[in-house]
């Protein structure tokens, strides 16, 4: 069953919307670690930093075992915290030993490779939700940790402020299988709600 016919409000967006333009991001190393450059950053910050990242790169293409060889002071100049320079460490230490491998993320179920994904020190839940989206491309994954979604969420079902997921969740299921496409259209939503052109 299509997302139009299972979901009315859905519906609606997509009518304001149009086609879902869904399409790969980067993956591997570069993709993961410019989700964590963007960890509890404005779009517009993460940008700055990503693209001065990126930078110090041949081809401005970030490499696992390039990075190891950067000293501090010149990731501290890209603006990147202490933190995260010792998360994208961690990350390309994982990418380095061959305990993450990317390729064989690619053959694993969804949870399974989120939970591969989460015990690398820096990428949580959504994180690893947010690379099965949109690197992976993952057609069914509904992201309860992310703000815009949660935000799109209340507004479109009217949900409590407290308590919201159980719920959301309900909601949810007549999605599948293409909760990540109705998460897509949810996004566009919270862009109309923020710049008061939300039907």
């Amino acid at each position: 069953m299509s997302l139009r016919l299972a979901d009315s409000r859905i519906a609606g967006i997509i009518e304001r919307a149009g086609p879902c333009e869904l399409i790969p991001h980067e993956g591997g190393f570069a993709g993961l670690s410019s989700a964590i450059i963007g960890q509890q950053l404005s779009n517009q910050v993460a940008k700055i930093i990503r693209t001065r990242f990126r930078k110090l790169f041949e081809n401005e293409l970030p490499d696992h075992g390039y990075l190891l060889k950067l000293d501090d002071p010149v990731l501290r100049k890209t603006g990147l915290s202490f933190q995260k320079i010792k998360y994208l460490r961690g990350l390309a230490q994982w990418v380095k030993s061959g305990d993450l491998d990317f390729l064989a993320l690619e053959g694993m179920d969804d949870e399974i490779a989120i939970q591969q994904l989460v015990q690398v020190k820096g990428i949580g839940r959504w994180t690893a939700e947010m690379y099965l989206m949109f690197s992976l491309n993952r057609p069914d994954v509904l992201p309860l940790g992310d703000a815009a979604l949660e935000v799109a969420m209340k507004s479109l079902y009217g949900l409590p402020e407290k308590d919201w997921e159980k719920p959301a969740i309900s909601i949810a299921e007549k999605w599948r299988p293409w909760r990540t496409v109705a998460c897509w259209y949810l996004y566009r939503y919270h862009k109309m709600l923020k710049d008061g052109d939300a039907p």
